[in-house]
């Protein structure tokens, strides 16, 4: 049966060159040149000066990253949470107060989801709005009112 004693005793140490003993003053480098050297050696991918792989074969694909459109969403409870009878919400507002976060002048989509329930009467300028979420701000009294971008 295995016991922590044995499984500790099955870690082989590692071998901590160059501070006296049978390796003798090389250390196992060899002598002189750059990998005897401490810091010596070439970075990963370096051919000697030949072009490298990663430079020889040719680019390929698209990408969309800086086209691709942030949608952020908030939830009807976020949104009872923070806002005021009769407030006007708006995108402006929620970065305001922190409900929406993204980064410095960065465009995005503000979508309005259903999860919750609002129980005052609000307008709320979004992009989007799903059902149930538009039904529930009509029902408490409010708008829900379209932002073209």
């Amino acid at each position: 049966m295995l016991t922590l004693d044995t499984l500790e005793s099955t870690k082989k140490k590692r071998k901590r060159v160059g501070r006296g003993g049978s390796r003798g003053g090389t250390s196992g480098r060899g002598h002189k040149g750059q990998n005897a050297r401490s810091g010596g050696g070439v970075r990963p991918g370096f051919e000697g000066g030949q072009m490298p792989l990663y430079r020889r074969l040719p680019k390929r694909g698209f990408t969309n990253a800086r086209f691709k459109a942030v949608v952020k969403a908030v939830n009807l409870e976020q949104l009872n949470n923070t806002v005021l009878q009769g407030e006007t919400i708006s995108k402006e507002l929620l970065l305001e107060k922190g409900i929406v976060k993204v980064k410095k002048n960065q465009k995005f989509i503000l979508k309005i989801l259903g999860n919750g329930s609002i129980e005052r009467p609000v307008t709320v300028i979004a992009n989007l709005f799903s059902g149930t979420a538009r039904k529930a701000i009509e029902d408490a009294g409010g708008k829900a009112l379209i932002e073209k971008e």
